[in-house]
């Protein structure tokens, strides 16, 4: 069956900006020497205390996104740095790895409570993949287009909040250290094109591209504008210190940053042509295994590959036959649909909506302030529609939505990526989880098939909340299901199972998408960022799941309150501990 009504793009049109710049910044182990209970001088809340600690303490931008003032969590004075990227670094964390891994485990789990029993759960399950991802250190990608740290890095440069001086002197000190962080880098991307795993001569051209933008503007440049106004906006510094300051900034932009790019791309143009795969990770030597253990990071679902293909065809079938339905009993729906304009588009009003709107099916938030602003001009070709900061886990009721400005503000789609984003998405799901206790060891482990999961379940039932017809509304949420389904497969059937651009192609097709160099566009993307679409669409999967658990094992005594109260409280984490979790948290929900 055919459902010729997708909007076809390239990438999802919203991001969370988390914390974690880099996919491959595991957890060190550093508490390698904290012992167990046996005999042990620490509890499992002093033993989680001290990890969060030293791994938080380890990366400056990790540190500064997740605490505004680290000095009451026993951090004082910590090293600036944005790590190390070596083999030697990468063996060395693996044995700490094991190390704290043994000491956890010489708890007596079954003393343990239940929320610490879960923390324990949580904490074992991503040491143990992180371990699991040891053989494949070489796979790892540092320079994707769209998640590479030369895309990212100038985003959480230019999303730097400076609260006092002291923030501006650690920024100017972290800034210098770009360089020799790159020239890791390089030495890491030359090691992977003498091991046979160099990205294609295509991905290669695209980060070229991306260097000569980001160098192009250097009199204007959005990194030396925003720091400027960041700068101008602190109330502890005298007019000279600023200038000082603002100096300082540019002449590293100009003498640091510049130049390191520039060296990347010099080096990015001496290795194109070393790639040996222009297609999926599955043509290369352990590339289907590499592949599954970046699906169950990126999803957290215990799926095999081919087990989520199927479940995702599906899942699409399923929800092509009711659209289907729909517009054979209302012929005119779908035009319907498509001349929907939202009558308010301001972005504040859409929120206050929502906060309303999802009321009957949602716990109330408790009193959040947050803004929404625009991105800076000099940025809106860098980034996405819109996007929400991940708030500080110590002041995680002021939080940050940012829109580009060039994104259409008339649409379905704007209202649901604000949903996405804020209520109930991304700004809401982060607010519960810390107001109902989750562990601070926990804000350091990545757990995005929750998150984006969560986040696009949420914005499935946005529709419903925006002036449509009920049945416009369901047509609409069915369709993006759709359309977010066939990523995902595509994904998997580009990694997992060998396709190529043509089959990629001829599968698009086969639902109506027929622009051949949007699908090339698709295809491309894909290729460079393996498994993102998954966390989303499988995510997505993974509530709908838990819900029909949850609606089998309670029955009449089923609410969605309850349950989305529950899965929150739980939070991040793989989909198999939070259905293990949920009949105990749901029934303190309802208690």
């Amino acid at each position: 069956m055919k459902f010729c009504h997708f909007t076809a793009g390239k990438r999802l049109r919203s991001i969370s900006l988390c914390i974690f710049f880099l996919l491959s910044i595991p957890l060190t182990g550093c508490s390698s020497s904290v012992p167990g209970t046996s005999g042990a001088s620490l509890s499992f809340e002093s033993f989680c205390d001290r990890l969060f600690r030293e791994e938080v303490s380890s990366n400056t931008i990790n540190l500064h996104f997740t605490l505004s003032d680290p000095k009451p969590y026993g951090i004082e004075n910590p090293p600036v740095t944005l790590g190390e990227i070596s083999l030697t670094t990468a063996d060395e964390n693996n044995a700490g790895i094991e190390n704290t891994l043994a000491a956890l485990k010489k708890y007596d789990y079954e003393a343990l409570p239940t929320n610490d029993r879960l923390t324990y759960d949580i904490l074992s399950d991503y040491l143990e993949h992180q371990l699991s991802g040891s053989p494949y250190y070489y796979y790892e990608e540092y320079l994707s287009p769209a998640s590479g740290v030369q895309a990212q890095l100038p985003v959480l440069y230019e999303e730097y909040q400076f609260q006092d001086e002291a923030d501006v002197k650690d920024y100017l000190e972290l800034l210098p250290l770009t360089k020799p962080y790159f020239e890791e880098i390089i030495a890491f991307e030359q090691e992977k094109a003498s091991a046979g795993l160099f990205m294609s001569d295509s991905i290669c051209n695209t980060l070229l591209e991306q260097c000569a933008s980001f160098t192009a503007d250097k009199n204007q440049h959005y990194l030396i504008e925003t720091f400027n106004h960041k700068v101008d906006a602190l109330t502890d510094i005298d007019v000279s210190a600023k200038e000082a300051y603002k100096t300082e900034n540019r002449n590293i932009i100009n003498e640091v940053i510049f130049p390191a790019y520039d060296e990347l791309s010099a080096a990015l143009s001496k290795l194109k042509g070393s790639g040996k795969n222009d297609k999926g990770l599955c043509y290369f030597d352990k590339g289907k295994d590499y592949y599954t253990y970046l699906v169950y990071y990126n999803t957290g679902s215990p799926s095999t590959p081919k087990e989520l293909l199927n479940k995702i065809e599906q899942q699409r079938l399923e929800d092509l036959q009711t659209a289907a339905g729909l517009i054979q009993a209302n012929p005119n729906l779908w035009e319907q649909c498509e001349a929907f304009s939202l009558s308010d588009t301001d972005a504040v009003s859409i929120l206050n909506t929502l906060q309303q709107e999802m009321q009957g099916q949602f716990p109330a938030p408790p009193e959040t302030e947050y803004s929404v602003n625009y991105i800076e001009e000099c940025m809106e070709d860098y980034l996405a529609p819109a996007y929400y900061i991940t708030a500080p886990i110590d002041n995680y009721r002021k939080n940050s939505i940012y829109i580009n400005a060039n994104t259409d503000d008339t649409t379905i789609h704007y209202f649901t990526t604000l949903a996405h984003e804020g209520f109930p998405g991304h700004l809401y799901q982060t607010v519960m989880s810390y107001e109902m206790g989750l562990p601070e060891v926990r804000s350091i482990l990545n757990y995005p098939g929750y998150v984006e999961g969560w986040a696009t379940y949420v914005e499935m039932l946005s529709y419903q909340y925006a002036s449509l017809p009920k049945e416009a509304a369901q047509l609409m949420a069915l369709n993006q299901s759709s359309l977010l389904s066939l990523y995902a497969t595509t994904d998997i059937g580009i990694h997992y199972e060998g396709w190529a651009l043509s089959d990629t192609i001829k599968f698009w097709r086969d639902y109506g998408i027929t622009d051949t160099a949007t699908i090339s566009e698709i295809y491309q993307y894909i290729i460079s960022e393996p498994a993102n679409y998954l966390k989303y669409y499988v995510g997505y999967l993974g509530f709908l799941d838990l819900q029909k658990f949850a609606k089998e094992n309670f029955g009449a005594d089923y609410n969605d309150i309850d349950f989305h109260k529950a899965v929150l409280a739980i939070g991040p984490a793989p989909f198999a501990i939070v259905e293990k979790y949920l009949p105990v948290f749901y029934q303190q929900s309802s208690d």
